[in-house]
Order: structure tokens, then C-alpha cells, then sequence
């Protein structure tokens, strides 16, 4: 069964995991708003920043991070300036380099779901007298809910899923950086294969599952779009 260490690791993912989905959910649903409604010519521009993720090796992201907001990056130092604890090998770290490792896939999913609203809709809403704010909260938000959900999904899964940018940032201080990725990367190094492979296999499992509740949630939405 599980060691101690690695019960200790699955509780800290699943903490950063939940931490870091409220807060994406928080930050992202905005800015796919802004996304969405935009007519800006730099939208390109703004789309290419929020997608760099996907395309940027994890360590590389970590590495910037780690410079920028380490004793000697400007953000460290101004935190420093300001009385404030450093960010890098902390639970905090961690939360801040998930957040922006894990933006897009909560970001691209609610762009879409507030593009989808039909634009007549919201305008109608304007006729009545409805303000910016009552339009995103009493019609978009509704209608992009399975928006929402797989934002909230995706988000959670692949913070779980996360290493290189974590391992970066945090390092492997058990009980405050270590998660479940870096705890089977140390199972494997010192060869213990079998807690490896029960980490792993938990891993697997739990993203089959994820997977799978997420396209029965979003079932009933594409069956709406089959003619009949």
C-alpha cells in the first residue's frame, strides 16, 4: 500500500489542485470574457500570451519563474522590500506557478462557451436596461456553465498531472513542495518501481475518471446540437 511520504504527497496535490482551480476559475473566467467580447487588433497577440503554455517545455516556464521571483528577480525583491515571504520552494510558489502553467486550459474552454452565446441574446438584455455586470452574471455565466465545468476539470487534472514547472519552483521538500508527479520521479530514481507503479496506476485511474465525467456532463450538450 501507499507509504506515510506518499499519502503525504497525494493531500498536498489534491490541496494545489483545489487551490489553484478556485483560482484559475477566479482569474480566467474574466479574462475569457474579455476574450471573447474584444475586438482589440492585438487579440492574436493576447490569445499567443494566455496559449504559451501549451507549447513551452514546463521547465522553461519554471525557470523564468524561479529568476523572476527568487532573491534576485525583480519581483523577489520587491517582495523582499515589502516585508514579504519569497515565493520559490513554498506551498505559495506552487500555487502561483500552477496558476500560470495551467491558465489556458481553463481559459480556452470558457472563451469558447461565452463565444457560443448567441449575440442577440445579450443585446436583448441590453435593451431592457441591463448593465455590463447583470449581462455577465444573470445570462453569460448560466449559459456558459458547461463552460465552466470542463474549465474546472481540465484545470484540476492537469495540476495534478503537473512536474517539470513544479519541480522547478518547488523542488522536493517533502510535506510542502512534494507532490505526486516529483514522488514517483523519486520512487523511480531510487529504483522502488512498485511504489512507483501504484503512484502511476492511481494517476492513470484518476484521469480515466476525470475524462469520463467530464463527456457525461457535456453528453446532453452535444446531443442538443444533433438534428433531428
Amino acid at each position: 500500500m501507499y507509504t506515510a511520504a506518499d499519502w503525504q504527497a497525494i493531500r498536498l496535490t489534491a490541496e494545489l489542485a483545489a487551490v489553484t482551480t478556485l483560482l484559475l476559475l477566479l482569474v480566467g473566467t474574466p479574462i475569457a470574457w474579455w476574450l471573447a467580447q474584444t475586438r482589440s487588433r492585438l487579440k492574436p497577440m493576447w490569445l499567443a500570451i494566455v496559449a504559451m503554455p501549451l507549447v513551452l517545455p514546463p521547465t522553461v516556464l519554471g525557470f523564468y519563474l524561479l529568476i523572476t521571483l527568487g532573491p534576485q528577480g525583480p519581483v523577489g525583491q520587491a517582495m523582499q522590500a515589502l516585508g514579504l515571504a519569497r515565493l520559490p520552494f513554498t506551498f505559495a510558489g506552487l500555487v502561483v506557478a500552477s496558476v500560470l502553467y495551467s491558465m489556458p486550459f481553463v481559459v480556452q474552454p470558457l472563451q469558447q462557451a461565452f463565444e457560443a452565446i448567441p449575440a442577440r441574446t445579450l443585446e436583448a438584455a441590453a435593451t431592457l436596461r441591463a448593465g455590463a455586470l447583470d449581462r455577465f452574471f444573470t445570462i453569460a455565466l448560466p449559459l456558459a456553465r458547461p463552460g465552466l465545468v470542463t474549465a474546472a476539470v481540465l484545470g484540476f487534472a492537469h495540476t495534478v498531472g503537473e512536474f517539470g514547472v513544479v519541480l522547478m519552483m518547488g523542488g522536493n521538500i517533502p510535506g510542502k513542495t512534494r507532490v505526486l508527479s516529483v514522488a514517483i520521479y523519486d520512487h523511480v530514481e531510487a529504483g522502488d518501481y512498485a511504489d512507483a507503479h501504484r503512484l502511476a496506476a492511481t494517476m492513470v485511474v484518476f484521469a480515466l475518471v476525470v475524462l469520463s465525467l467530464l463527456y457525461i456532463v457535456n453528453r446532453p450538450r452535444a446531443a442538443e446540437r444533433v438534428p433531428s
